[in-house]
């Protein structure tokens, strides 16, 4: 039976109707699954995000020592534990994971997902400011283009920094909307995140040098000058370029992640 075949069959089976609300999308291509699962061994422990049906999660746990399997949504729990009832390395978690510390349910583990769009973002912030290994995960194209550009490229934005400050980030691969049911608005891109054994740049306060950067692209067609106004006084501000031979007209949205840790650190 294809995966296609099976993800159907279970869905009539339990009469599941995707939730759009909690972004579900069944990916069922095999050549994406197995893009995803590439690299996990029978040493690591992974965390999967919004198993869903758990056609993910089946490759998983013939490849993983371990699978801990966080789902939110509460009818998909049957589901899983039935398909999955005869296999002893897998843990279901019925929870919300922007909610839970993964560092205490599976310390140094790896993470894989096909992410909900819509807390695309703010999941990634959260992976990586814990211990994991490497994130594996499926999302929209965009946003998957925005992570893996080069800081200071057209395509940077404020989440390229913060990824680029934790972790080497690349798309694995590209993923058709022909490859899920239903099939969403967007293509979407899987993208692996390798953590940095400590962040690429040494900065004084995380806090100061995130808000900078939060800052400037909010306000990414201004000057620097102008984009990063509220964090200090804009004569220390001024000093502060002119010590670090920066263009007051610059835009922060050019700038090296280096460059935004040299202001915070002056900041401090």
């Amino acid at each position: 039976m294809s995966i296609y075949d099976e993800t159907k069959f279970l869905m009539n089976k339990y009469d599941v109707h995707p939730n759009k609300k909690l972004g579900q999308n069944f990916l069922f291509d095999e050549n994406s699954l197995n893009n995803i699962v590439d690299g996990v061994t029978k040493d690591d422990v992974v965390v999967e995000i919004g198993p869903g049906l758990g056609n993910l999660t089946a490759m998983l746990v013939e490849r993983a020592k371990k699978v801990v399997a966080v789902e939110l949504d509460t009818n998909m729990i049957p589901i899983l534990k039935e398909r999955f009832m005869l296999y002893d390395n897998i843990e279901i978690i019925n929870d919300d994971i922007l909610k839970i510390d993964i560092d205490k349910i599976a310390p140094n583990a790896k993470v894989v997902a096909n992410l909900p769009y819509y807390i695309t973002t703010q999941i990634i912030t959260n992976l990586l400011k814990t211990n994991i290994k490497n994130i594996t995960i499926l999302i929209q194209k965009e946003v998957a283009e925005r992570i893996c550009a080069e800081p200071g490229s057209k395509l940077a934005g404020a989440i390229t920094y913060f990824a680029n400050y934790y972790a080497d980030c690349s798309i694995v691969d590209y993923v058709g909307k022909e490859c899920f049911i239903p099939s969403p608005e967007v293509e979407s891109a899987i993208v692996r995140m390798e953590r940095l054994n400590k962040p690429r740049v040494n900065v004084k306060n995380e806090e100061v040098f995130f808000k900078l950067i939060k800052e400037n692209f909010c306000k990414r067609r201004k000057t620097i000058l102008n984009s990063i106004g509220n964090v200090a006084e804009k004569e220390k501000l001024v000093q502060i370029l002119n010590n670090l031979g920066i263009s007051q007209s610059a835009r922060g949205e050019t700038f090296t992640l280096q460059q935004f840790a040299d202001i915070s650190n002056e900041l401090q």
